[in-house]
């Protein structure tokens, strides 16, 4: 992909709408979305995307947790992308961690996100599988989740106070 997708910002509608299901598998226009996808979350330096970040209303997100500038201490897996997933919380215990979001540069938040969670979805080619995450990769599923549900990771801050900019951010982590 030689030209930059765009990433809708806050504010765009298509953020706070619900995201339709996926069931033409075989099209070019799929095929072209999923490419996109993986290409704007690997320009961005993100961890994972979905759909509607890129103006698409459609079931779709990558989770792609590694380190990079943005999320140092990432694990390392290979990027998976997961279409109509739905899921299950296997560990409810609540952990509050920092997040960001491609679509609101500029700040951080302190979110609180379930553990585990099992993972239902299709591959890309709709067959029907299954994953166990847990701790950070159960947490970017969960942030892009939000995506698909019409929601930004802002919208499960319990206060304004947990809310920094990213340059405090990555001054607090550097520390």
């Amino acid at each position: 992909m030689t030209e930059k997708t765009e990433i809708m910002q806050l504010g765009a509608k298509v953020l706070r709408q619900q995201a339709l299901a996926v069931d033409d598998f075989a099209s070019e226009e799929f095929q072209r979305l999923i490419d996109s996808l993986h290409a704007a979350m690997l320009e961005s330096n993100g961890v994972g995307i979905a759909a509607p970040q890129l103006g698409v209303s459609r079931r779709i997100v990558i989770v792609a947790s590694r380190p990079t500038a943005r999320y140092p201490h990432a694990p390392d897996m290979a990027p998976l992308i997961m279409v109509n997933p739905r899921y299950e919380v296997l560990d409810a215990t609540l952990v509050k961690d920092w997040e960001g979001c491609l679509s609101v540069p500029g700040i951080r938040a302190l979110v609180s996100r379930c553990r585990a969670v099992e993972v239902e979805y299709q591959d890309i080619r709709g067959k029907a599988s299954k994953i166990l995450l847990k701790d950070f990769p159960a947490r970017v599923f969960q942030h892009e989740y939000d995506h698909l549900q019409g929601m930004v990771y802002l919208d499960r801050v319990e206060s304004n106070r947990d809310i920094i900019s990213e340059t405090e951010f990555f001054k607090q982590i550097a520390a």
